[in-house]
């Protein structure tokens, strides 16, 4: 972390992030819905074969409810983070007894 002098204490701003590779989407995930208090959104690149999943397809419901399809920025998932965790290894978990292999990010 950088201090600045006389800036009123102001970082700079990040970079933005890369864009995600090939067959991926950038999700936001943030801990709490509207109104309430969060931590800051975090990103995971999620491969695109996920948001067939009816476990994925449930967390995209629950952002459709939160923020609606005329939400600006890129997708944001309202739950903590250790459920989009969990809800990601059940899906890997599912797709490898299935045969279908996927590289995660």
């Amino acid at each position: 972390m950088q201090l600045l002098q006389g800036g009123g204490g102001r970082e700079p701003p990040l970079p933005p992030p890369p864009p995600p590779p090939k067959g991926h989407l950038a999700v936001y995930v943030s801990g709490g819905r509207k109104g309430k208090e969060a931590a800051p959104p975090r990103r995971f690149v999620v491969p695109v074969i996920d948001f067939n999943h009816p476990l994925f397809v449930e967390l995209l419901r629950e952002a459709e409810e939160e923020f609606g399809f005329d939400h600006p920025g890129g997708i944001t998932i309202p739950c903590p983070v250790s459920r989009f965790e969990r809800v990601r290894t059940s899906i890997a978990a599912d797709l490898a007894r299935t045969g279908l292999r996927v590289r995660r990010s």
